[in-house]
């Protein structure tokens, strides 16, 4: 990681801009996600322009932060949570998109994950990270568990897909 900056390997983090607003509104409002998102409606201009205002608050008051994932020539490839941010426990819930498939398979998912940990160890001073994954999303189950997250429950039936009933397997990485 970069002493000046959130980088790694091929990609960096950077906070949420006003510019910003286009880029998540299209990602926001890709019904292609929104089943892996758990998403059931489209997001407003406004409310993603209240969001990007409000995501400059500290962690520790909102209890979630999203980064930009880009390139370091500067290309927005995705974006990575951390929510459910519990400062006595010292843990939070990981979500991370990379939302081209053209961008996919690249190594921008896995220097981000790693990005994360060590930003969540070293900044945050986390105890542990965790991801909530569905069972057919393959992908993302190698990616974390490539990444050092260990399989630690299983929630049967626990999303409704138009495919039928998914179970949501639960991983967790002790930092």
């Amino acid at each position: 990681m970069s002493s000046k900056k959130l980088e790694f390997g091929k990609i960096r983090f950077r906070a949420l801009e006003p510019d910003d607003i286009d880029l998540l509104y299209e990602w926001e409002n890709d019904a292609k996600i929104w089943e892996v998102s758990n998403t059931f409606e489209p997001f407003s201009k406004y409310i993603l322009a209240k969001y990007i205002k409000e995501s400059q608050r500290d962690i520790y008051e909102a209890k979630e932060v999203r980064m930009i994932i880009e390139t370091l020539e500067g290309t927005a490839v995705g974006a990575i949570d951390l929510f459910d941010f519990d400062p006595f426990h010292l843990r939070a819930g990981v979500g991370i998109l990379i939302h081209d498939e053209k961008d996919r398979k690249l190594g921008y998912a896995t220097d981000a994950l790693q990005l994360l940990c060590t930003y969540a160890t070293n900044y945050l001073r986390l105890h542990q990270l965790y991801a909530n994954i569905t069972e057919d999303n393959l992908p993302s189950i190698q990616l974390f568990t490539s990444n050092g997250f260990e399989l630690c429950g299983t929630k049967k039936d626990w999303r409704n897909t138009l495919n039928g009933w998914n179970a949501e397997l639960m991983f967790q990485k002790i930092l």
